[in-house]
């Protein structure tokens, strides 16, 4: 992932919700790793170093009182160290068919990273794992060489993408797995220096699949030259509201305490998308 621990962190969850990341920017998929475990010690000198790392962290807590960012920490050492036993055999793909390999285009080196990251997501997924997020690359921010490189990302993603869909419908997992694809904002209709756009956060497109939405539909709609959203305006704060209702939560009833006051899961915003709604 890109971007630290800002993109898995618990917000205003206790830290103990925080996400457990599998490796970094940087390595490949078939390389990635639990942190905070080293495969060079056997498990029960893991566990020894975790329990005194832990028994220190106790004594922090005992002393200091109640630290929902230490105690988060703790269970996160926990966590990692139980998921050691599980994740590698989730990572092993050896026992997937051919068929599945070239499905999510395991077997072509452009489309072979992503691939086994949206086939790792699938196994999670069966497992019971609840929120799951794959990340592709910052390559994605062209203030330059757009065409070019806005291809070469397309390539690589679309065909894992399709693939991750069609393999959770036919598992029978679609029916209640709700999958978003999206960024932070989109690119200027204008160009910008050379054969670049510009951040664009008025009017740019997410979609989803799955649990509770409709398929195959276009839901708002922006001006003739894609500047400004002109009909049915969606912003950041439904999306979640919609969001939270296709989990089961109300976001206008559930509340966090933050700097003196409870605040709202969307603040004072924020409306359920119905139109979208199966």
């Amino acid at each position: 992932s890109h971007g630290g621990v800002n993109n898995w962190s618990s917000a205003f969850l206790p830290a103990a919700y925080q996400g457990t990341p599998l490796g970094t920017s940087s390595t490949p998929a078939d390389k990635v790793s639990i942190p905070f475990i080293s495969g060079a010690t056997t498990r029960t000198s893991q566990r020894k170093v975790i329990d005194f790392i832990q028994e220190l962290n106790q004594e922090k807590i005992n002393e200091a009182g109640h630290d929902p960012a230490l105690e988060g920490r703790i269970e996160s050492f926990e966590l990692a160290f139980r998921m050691q036993a599980a994740a590698p055999e989730l990572q092993d793909i050896s026992q997937e068919s051919e068929k599945t390999l070239s499905m999510y285009g395991l077997d072509r080196p452009e489309t072979r990273n992503f691939g086994r990251l949206c086939l790792m997501a699938r196994r999670f997924a069966e497992c019971g794992v609840r929120f799951i997020q794959v990340s592709h690359s910052y390559k994605w921010d062209q203030h330059g060489g757009l065409k070019n490189d806005h291809a070469k990302n397309a390539f690589e993603v679309d065909q894992p993408i399709a693939a991750l869909l069609a393999d959770l419908d036919r598992r029978g997992l679609l029916d209640d797995t709700l999958v978003l694809w999206g960024g932070e904002f989109g690119r200027t209709p204008a160009g910008q220096g050379r054969d670049g756009r510009d951040h664009h956060p008025h009017a740019f497109s997410m979609w989803m699949a799955g649990a509770g939405v409709k398929g195959g539909m276009v839901h708002g709609l922006t001006d003739d030259y894609g500047y400004y959203g002109v009909e049915d305006k969606t912003h950041f704060h439904d999306l979640h509201a919609t969001i939270l209702h296709l989990l089961g939560l109300d976001h206008k009833r559930l509340t966090y305490r933050h700097a003196g006051r409870d605040f709202r899961l969307t603040d004072v915003h924020g409306e359920v998308v119905r139109k979208i709604l199966a």
